[in-house]
């Protein structure tokens, strides 16, 4: 089974990193990239680049692009948390993401914002397959902001752009020697995904 395209369980299982200064470090991390590029930047960019040659008033894809940053937020937070089953426990884990990752923080800035950001979109999306309440999903302006008429929206491709960075500040984070708790969890988060291939 692959866990990346081309990259197959057996290649992480077989990467030494009980050595932090191990140069297998450097191959994890590109294949956490890999996996993360295909699944989840990748299309996203491709949804954009297509929506992009309309003007932003008929831009159609803003609802499936926030699906999937909703999910990456989701994934990102439990490759930082460890966790391996996030069941129960979505709402903490955006209460702990937006208000205190760079970028995010100025939008999101308490735990309320979040809880109401993850019940709007990520909820409303995944559970009910719309926004719920008033919110739109926009293109073009802040990443936060209100139409004239006091509606309040969220800028897709913004919000995207911040995830982009949190994944490239992530796994710099990742190959800082120092930062072993933040190894730790990662490699269980890993080491979970390639094992449970085993029984697919």
């Amino acid at each position: 089974m692959y866990i990346a395209p081309a990259i197959h369980r057996d290649e992480w299982l077989k990467l030494k990193l009980d050595d932090d200064r191990s140069t297998d470090w450097n191959r994890a991390i590109e294949v956490f990239l890999a996996r993360i590029q295909s699944r989840y930047l990748e299309p996203i960019d491709l949804l954009i680049s297509a929506d992009e040659k309309r003007t932003p008033i008929e831009r159609r894809y803003g609802f499936s692009i926030m699906a999937i940053n909703c999910i990456l937020v989701e994934t990102l937070q439990s490759f930082r948390e460890g966790l391996i089953d996030t069941e129960g426990k979505s709402k903490d884990m955006f209460k702990r993401f937006l208000p205190k990752r760079e970028g995010f923080r100025e939008h999101f800035q308490d735990e309320t914002q979040a809880e109401e950001f993850y019940k709007k979109f990520r909820c409303g999306i995944l559970h009910q397959a719309e926004i719920m309440g008033p919110w739109l999903v926009w293109s073009v302006g802040s990443l936060k902001g209100q139409e004239a008429d006091g509606t309040p929206y969220i800028n897709r491709t913004k919000f995207y752009e911040l995830l982009k960075d949190e994944v490239t500040r992530y796994c710099d984070e990742l190959r800082n020697l120092d930062n072993s708790e933040l190894r730790k969890n990662f490699r269980t988060k890993m080491d979970f995904i390639a094992r449970k291939t085993e029984k697919a």
